[in-house]
């Protein structure tokens, strides 16, 4: 098993991959795990925005090396790092409960007790995402916004030590896990495995929680089809109400002044635990679940397909064309 990081950035990759080996020892309590941890290009490129980059498996594509070369049998990812279209040969077997989805904003100690509307005039924010700092952007105008990177530890020492930046926008689920709650793609672990390995994929597959499942599914299904990814700024957030899955999803221009922003929902049963699926396990955007219905499963993508394509249709084509030329430009 594998988590990905270095050994200054295993924290919260271990930690994540620790909850995962925790489970399945318990279901398993026979079976021995031998957690390896490794370093991914988007551990070692720390100097440049995740958007500027161009690699679209930033956080993958050596742990799914090892994959292919059965050096690990499976590998423990934050879901938001896994492309919507995954190489040929791996599926993500289990998607695990999602925690906490939201941002949380980390202010430099000489700001403890401001918040993002009562910091000063050109005061400095960091993230990584696109995405935060245009919806950042548009409901702040007086700040300005700047990418910050390197793992939890590294980004809340650059807050704290330099005097660069005013706060950061971090992942709460992260900073739970962390322990770090008092600073206070998100918030669901996605396990890749071997697409034909039947054995592994039986073994994980107990790990799904299936809402978040569903969730997931939706989402990603919408930002698949919106062709959305790091180089331009898109959101997508779902809830699960009596039987009712509703999805918002919305595009903005790099500097937030252009947004568009809808809901739609869809009735979707949402089985017990381990209740059998089909016998067939076609992937739907990058998912194996044979244990949990195919109606389901198809209902949550039709759901982000339909919503992705009323936003197209809507005009937001061109709201991420320009995002992205602009985001290339410079």
């Amino acid at each position: 098993m594998s988590g990905n990081g270095d050994a200054a950035a295993t924290a919260l990759a271990r930690i994540q991959t620790d909850s995962v080996v925790a489970t399945l020892k318990a279901l398993y309590p026979g079976l021995q795990f031998e957690i390896i941890a490794m370093s991914t290009t988007g551990d070692k490129i720390l100097d440049t925005a995740l958007s500027k980059i161009g690699e679209k498996s930033l956080f993958t594509k050596e742990l799914e090396l090892a994959l292919e070369r059965n050096e690990v049998d499976l590998v423990v990812h934050s879901l938001k790092d896994l492309p919507t279209v995954l190489p040929p040969g791996f599926t993500i077997g289990a998607i695990c409960k999602r925690e906490s989805p939201y941002d949380a904003v980390v202010f430099h100690p000489k700001f403890v007790g401001k918040t993002l509307e009562t910091l000063p005039e050109k005061s400095v924010v960091g993230t990584s995402s696109l995405r935060r700092a245009a919806q950042l952007q548009r409901k702040f105008p007086h700040l300005e916004f700047k990418s910050i990177r390197g793992n939890l530890n590294t980004r809340l020492r650059k807050l704290d030590e330099l005097q660069e930046f005013s706060a950061i926008i971090l992942a709460a689920a992260g900073l739970q896990r962390m322990g770090w709650q008092n600073r206070v793609g998100q918030g669901a672990l996605g396990v890749e495995v071997r697409a034909k390995d039947q054995d592994i994929l039986d073994l994980v597959g107990v790990l799904h929680d299936p809402e978040t499942l569903l969730r997931c599914i939706a989402e990603r299904a919408f930002l698949r089809h919106l062709e959305g990814g790091c180089s331009v700024p898109v959101a997508v957030h779902t809830a699960m109400k009596d039987g009712q899955l509703y999805l918002t999803g919305g595009v903005w221009s790099l500097n937030g002044a252009d947004s568009m922003q809808e809901t739609m929902q869809a009735t979707i049963h949402v089985p017990a635990q381990h209740e059998d699926g089909p016998e067939d396990d076609p992937q739907l955007v990058g998912i194996t679940a044979r244990n949990i219905p195919r109606r389901a499963q198809l209902a949550a993508e039709s759901l982000g397909i339909s919503l992705a394509t009323l936003l197209l249709n809507k005009g937001a084509k061109n709201i991420l064309d320009v995002a992205r030329q602009l985001n290339d430009a410079h």
